[in-house]
């Protein structure tokens, strides 16, 4: 029997969850669409196994990132404590701190662990930043996906410049005695295959193999969980196809797709099919989006019976600044009412003292959250914005202002910023590109830099790592949700990004991965999801999970 709070545990979960959590050991594959509950199946499965008799140092839970292998390990100790485990003995890390710890028990080096851009400034010092950035993803590819072996293409006499780049920043790293972060993974996959004695350990400490977001594995990741899982293959992989959003990652849906055929006959699929997180409007329209791409599993996402709130669209002709202005407001005007039990509140919420609602404004790239910025600090709204570099922030706005001072007079200050832009590049044109969003308020140039100063105070005060308001890009939010919100630049050529389409070896399978990652935009939201777009160019994303009249008529 069970342990009675195993058994309590399990009695929570939905029927799809218990059954994934409880499926008898062997190659399985849950396919978690988003909201479905994943982390918390994972945290029963584990339970499920330990209580069953497998040992905790021979249970390992690999995560795609160190924020994911964190949550999971905080879950797992209130669940573990009464079966009279400690988590540490369970192992819950990513890959690369896996393939990390494998080479260091092993003797081998692991340090200095080297910055890819230093090494290849060092290596191939006439390259660009924009050069540097495009051999990022090559050396990837080659190392993670190809095993290509540098000695090898420097001893091919027609090597072409890419191949030859990749010799260089290899030699660079043997010349430093380092590695860099791929190497964790290339270099620990190398030593599993070539040492038997090194595999069987691994092996015996992989005995039950855990897998989160299988769909963003590359190649080499993939290769590493199959060499610890075999031959038992005790493997549970959790992932959705739909959510394969890291192509640039070298991740491959085909790979998830493929699993029975290619790497794991007799695989078992079990599918958790209830999205708890969105409103049933979200995932009715969010499901018809997705349901457009070729390379997914056929599979059916429902939300819970009482899952209520709104999809809002939000047509606007308005410049960037303007529209996210109109979201804050739109926002704040809805703060006066109480703000509604959401999907996914657990019961007596109500009952609870209310929390500030979490608001997110989503955006498609870095560049395109610029103006959400701007709208905050005009409304004086706190936000937190991980990762985003603003340009308010770099001594270039200041070289910017002191040019248009000392440009031709009379020029209107939308033009001259416009001029700059041009013939900038770089972090420059960003810069341009971001005061031209102040053009349209500010007169003329001692208008913009007093604008300037006085934002840069307000900055200070209002980027808070506390606030309620989160400006991401739909790639920075995957794994996380929000009450509300709003997803920004739903525009023809801008989501779908009409230059990755254009840039991509396969422009149709890029449109797919774009397709999912409005999906994954659009699934964050747990009360109420924002569209704002273009009504005389939207998306063609809209026009897959809407009705032409639908937008038309609230435009």
């Amino acid at each position: 029997m069970p342990h009675p709070d195993l058994e309590t545990r399990l009695a929570r979960l939905a029927p799809d969850q218990r059954a994934a959590a409880t499926a008898p050991p062997g190659p399985i594959l849950c396919v978690a669409p988003a909201g479905s509950g994943k982390t918390t199946t994972l945290v029963a499965r584990i339970a499920w196994l330990l209580d069953g008799g497998a040992k905790p140092d021979e249970v390992a839970a690999i995560t795609f990132n160190r924020r994911a292998a964190e949550e999971l390990s905080q879950r797992l100790a209130p669940a573990l404590a009464p079966l009279g485990v400690v988590t540490p003995g369970v192992r819950v890390q990513t890959f690369h701190a896996l393939g990390l710890e494998i080479l260091r028990e092993a003797g081998r080096p692991v340090t200095p662990l080297l910055d890819r851009e230093e090494v290849l400034r060092a290596a191939l010092p006439s390259s660009t930043v924009s050069e540097r950035r495009r051999l990022d993803t090559a050396i990837s590819r080659l190392k993670l996906d190809l095993a290509v072996d540098p000695e090898s293409v420097a001893a091919d006499p027609g090597a072409g410049p890419l191949a030859l780049a990749f010799v260089a920043y290899e030699r660079e790293i043997a010349r430093r005695g380092g590695l860099d972060f791929d190497d964790l993974v290339v270099r620990s996959v190398r030593l599993l295959e070539g040492d038997p004695g090194v595999l069987a350990t691994w092996r015996r400490r992989c005995a039950h193999l855990l897998i989160d977001e299988a769909q963003d594995l590359d190649r080499s990741q993939l290769r590493m969980a199959l060499l610890l899982a075999a031959p038992a293959n005790r493997i549970f992989l959790v992932g959705d196809d739909d959510q394969s959003i890291y192509g640039w990652r070298l991740a491959d849906v085909r790979r998830l797709l493929g699993l029975a055929l290619t790497s794991l006959p007799g695989l078992r699929r079990v599918d958790l099919v209830t999205n708890y997180r969105c409103p049933r409007t979200v995932v009715e329209r969010a499901v018809r989006l997705v349901e457009h791409n070729e390379e997914r599993f056929a599979k059916q996402i429902r939300s819970r019976p009482s899952a209520s709130g709104p999809v809002v669209l939000a047509p606007s002709a308005e410049d960037d600044v303007d529209r996210c202005v109109a979201v804050l407001r739109a926002w704040a005007s809805a703060r006066s009412a109480a703000d509604p039990p959401g999907a996914a509140d657990p019961p007596g919420a109500a009952d609870l003292p209310a929390a500030e609602p979490t608001r997110a404004i989503l955006a498609r790239t870095n560049r395109e959250l610029l103006p959400a910025v701007v709208a905050a600090l005009e409304l004086g709204v706190p936000f937190r914005a991980v990762g985003l570099e603003l340009p308010l922030e770099s001594p270039l706005v200041d070289e910017i202002l002191d040019e248009l001072r000392a440009g031709p007079r009379g020029v209107p200050l939308p033009a001259a910023l416009a001029a700059l832009r041009a013939h900038a590049n770089g972090e420059a044109r960003t810069i341009a590109e971001a005061l031209l969003a102040w053009a349209p308020r500010t007169p003329d140039i001692g208008a913009l830099t007093a604008a300037i100063d006085d934002a840069r105070v307000r900055l200070a005060r209002l980027r808070r790592d506390d606030a309620p308001l989160t400006l991401a890009t739909a790639h920075g939010t995957k794994g996380l949700e929000f009450d509300h919100v709003a997803v920004i630049g739903m525009d023809e050529h801008r989501f779908p990004s009409a230059r990755s389409i254009s840039d991509a070896a396969d422009p149709a399978r890029a449109l797919e991965e774009e397709r999912r990652l409005a999906y994954v935009a659009w699934t964050r939201a747990r009360r109420s999801l924002t569209l704002v777009y273009d009504p005389e160019a939207p998306s063609p994303f809209l026009l897959e999970a809407f009705e032409p009249w639908e937008l038309q008529a609230v435009a």
